[in-house]
């Protein structure tokens, strides 16, 4: 079939909003029409070059659809069911699928860039279009593997449900399914971009005695208020972890740093407790290299751990979400800016580079 996408051909070089080719959806497969997508920050490490990818490519990661077809052997979804795109589509057999971390699964050996068999259904002028994640949600249909399309409840809104896919999840996750916060721990959240309100979100959620919010920008630490942080810190006005430790008496039990930047990492680290954890949410460059003082950390016991994607089991997480919105729960209709057709992809990416959204969406006709 024939559809609209944003290809990248060039890193640093705006996506071109063209017709291309798709395939019908091969064994294990499900053709999805998008209904909405989200402007993240891990596509545009990718635009930037920070992240490389086989070009030319179609991106967007973080969507929600409809199914229209599904290949020989789904079983676990139909057409017409309304999904959100997991983009860590896993094979469900390898050790960490079955114990129950199915983020990690290693049990596909082909690149992310195609579907798991390790071909592409993306062309043009008979010419290979490459997969971001085996989503490419920054098309009109998409066609992903069946673990990458979890059902969720038909009245949730899909330009809702497509932020559910990443930020959401990831941010939320992070918080309740990483670093398990429990009621009256403290929190700090470095960056306020979508992924960090989330964070916020979720330690608001958890029950947090002290959520500090620490950005750049003024306008996002007023979001941040809006998603549960007590207090907020303009990252450019002095020593963060300084005032972090003084405000809490010695530090945060618990520092999340959503950004992707060495530098706010060790503050993140500095800004904990003695005993306390940095969790490093923020997806950095690839070359990007972190330094700590050794003995610092035997001597404090402050551990670092990562979280990938909220540590997601998405077959549960992922509907569990999306009904906590519709039951009032989660904030999701106050992360939305603004909204903009495929044709108008780029400008969402300059917006998001200026930092004047908390997340943009793409929706569609």
């Amino acid at each position: 079939m024939e559809m609209k996408a944003a290809v990248l051909y060039e890193p640093n070089k705006p996506m071109e909003v063209q017709t291309v080719e798709l395939d019908d959806p091969s064994d294990g497969e499900v053709l999805v029409r998008i209904g909405a997508a989200g402007v993240c920050h891990s596509d545009l490490h990718l635009i930037k070059g920070e992240w490389t990818t086989p070009l030319p490519a179609v991106l967007g990661h973080e969507g929600a659809g409809i199914v229209e077809k599904v290949g020989a052997g789904v079983t676990r979804v139909k057409p017409g069911d309304h999904v959100i795109l997991n983009f860590r589509a896993n094979c469900g057999h390898c050790h960490y699928c079955v114990v129950g971390r199915p983020v990690l699964c290693d049990g596909i050996d082909t690149p992310r860039s195609a579907m798991f068999d390790g071909t592409v259904r993306l062309h043009r002028h008979g010419a290979d279009i490459h997969h971001m994640a085996r989503v490419s949600c920054f098309a009109e249909y998409a066609v992903v593997p069946e673990s990458g399309a979890v059902p969720v409840r038909k009245d949730m809104p899909l330009d809702r449900a497509c932020l559910i896919g990443c930020a959401v999840m990831t941010g939320v996750g992070a918080v309740a399914n990483t670093a398990r916060v429990r009621p009256g721990e403290t929190v700090a959240v470095i960056g306020c971009g979508g992924v960090g309100l989330n964070a916020v979100q979720g330690a608001a959620l958890a029950g947090a005695d002290r959520v500090i919010a620490i950005d750049l920008l003024d306008n996002k630490l007023e979001y941040a208020r809006l998603f549960g942080a007590t207090d907020t810190i303009n990252a450019g006005n002095g020593d963060a972890a300084e005032r972090v430790r003084e405000m809490t008496g010695g530090g945060v039990d618990f520092a999340f740093e959503a950004i992707g930047n060495p530098q706010a990492i060790q503050q993140a680290y500095e800004m904990c407790r003695l005993g306390g954890t940095t969790v490093i949410v923020g997806m950095a460059p690839e070359d990007d290299v972190l330094e700590f003082n050794a003995l610092s950390i035997p001597r404090t016991e402050r551990a670092i751990i990562g979280s990938w994607y909220g540590s997601a089991r998405p077959w549960v997480d992922l509907p569990r979400l999306a009904d906590m919105y519709m039951r009032g729960r989660l904030k999701i209709d106050e992360l939305i800016s603004r909204s903009y057709p495929l044709e108008q992809i780029n400008e969402a990416y300059d917006a998001l580079q200026a930092g004047e959204v908390a997340r943009s969406v793409l929706t569609f006709d």
